[in-house]
């Protein structure tokens, strides 16, 4: 009876263990993440839970009897079942899971910061070409129509056919910009999103990623050199009388190499994040890389923007003077100022976007 009674509740602490390792209603991570997460939880669970132990044999118990030499009692069957638990087990447990955090929240950064890299002189690109495609978009309908007046103007005599070739030319040049800000545009469709926020505060996430991973790896070995084990259960000699068949023990074991881990653990850890920083085909390098080629051309990309902006002022000054003269000769060169303030527009409107892409992609970064 008392066997059977001990029985039933093991099985119901071994079923509420079980229960309590089943992921409640999570949500599944795609990609790398979920591969971490799932190792994790994985190796986690045996770590957390009670071990369930039971053990069938033979023991000499019962009365002493006879002289020396003679054995203490007689064989007798023994039963011996219950709960054993690695309190280590549960930090080291709850360790692999924050360690598969670290991890997820470096490849995270670390992905970011490839997508930048793969863009390379690209990056801030894709928002500038949107925006000389917006403005070529609204003066080729205009170009158009000049064109085509000037035509009407050449068969009736007050135009010459140079004067229709010069305007097509620039027309042409407009068209082709658009041309190929549409292919750029699809080529750039196919790359890797590029991070949405300043590459420093990625890279120093990747940093402080990769420096938790080293940490709560130097933890769990920390936690190889302890042992405290809680064991207890239910204890039975058949045919001998007992008056409570349990039993409980604790026991505590340290290795003494553990007093040479925290030196060991600190290289380790400094080694690492020099690794980081010095591998030549690593992320570090190569973001230090593209920062310093990306501040040359943003240097560049500021000063012809100013340049471009003084000349826009000044082509639009003159078309404003212009537009109160009424000759044909005038209107032939109101017509090519026009065309060349749509281009300058065009390339305006570019690097306004692409120096403030640029300088949101930069943001503080010193690698």
């Amino acid at each position: 009876m008392r066997w059977a009674v001990a029985c039933g509740v093991l099985a119901s602490l071994g079923a509420g263990a079980a229960r309590a390792q089943e992921p409640a209603g999570e949500a599944k991570d795609p990609g790398y993440c979920a591969f971490v997460r799932g190792v994790g939880d994985a190796e986690a669970a045996v770590l957390v839970a009670p071990d369930l132990f039971a053990s069938v044999g033979l023991v000499n118990a019962g009365e002493a009897g006879g002289g020396a030499g003679v054995p203490l009692g007689g064989p007798t069957p023994r039963i011996t079942a219950g709960l054993s638990y690695d309190v280590v087990g549960l930090y080291r447990g709850l360790t692999l899971r924050r360690r598969a955090e670290a991890e997820c929240e470096r490849y995270r950064a670390l992905s970011a910061l490839q997508a930048a890299v793969k863009r390379g002189p690209d990056v801030g690109a894709e928002a500038a070409l949107a925006e000389r495609a917006r403005v070529l978009e609204g003066a080729l309908p205009e170009a158009e129509q000049l064109l085509a007046s000037l035509r009407v103007d050449v068969k009736e005599g007050r135009a010459t056919v140079e004067e229709l070739n010069a305007l097509q030319l620039r027309l042409d040049g407009l068209r082709a910009l658009a041309h190929e800000t549409a292919k750029e545009r699809e080529r750039l469709a196919a790359l890797p999103r590029p991070a949405e926020r300043p590459l420093s505060t990625w890279l120093q996430e990747l940093r402080a990623a990769d420096d938790r991973v080293e940490e709560e790896s130097a933890g769990l070995r920390r936690a190889t050199a302890w042992s405290v084990r809680l064991r207890g259960g239910y204890d039975e000699l058949i045919n001998v009388r007992q008056d409570v068949p349990l039993f409980g023990v604790l026991t505590v074991s340290y290795n003494l190499g553990s007093l040479w881990q925290p030196a060991a653990n600190a290289r380790a850890r400094e080694g690492r994040r020099l690794a980081l920083e010095e591998d030549v085909q690593g992320v570090s390098q190569q973001v230090g890389r593209l920062v310093r080629e990306l501040r040359a051309t943003h240097g560049m990309e500021e000063t012809r923007l100013r340049e471009v902006t003084v000349l826009v002022g000044d082509l639009e000054g003159q078309l404003k003077e212009l537009q109160a003269m009424e000759t044909a000769k005038v209107r032939r060169y109101r017509d090519y100022l026009m065309l060349e303030l749509a281009r300058l527009r065009a390339e305006q409107a570019w690097l306004k976007a692409h120096v403030a892409e640029l300088g949101r992609f930069l943001g503080e970064e010193r690698p």
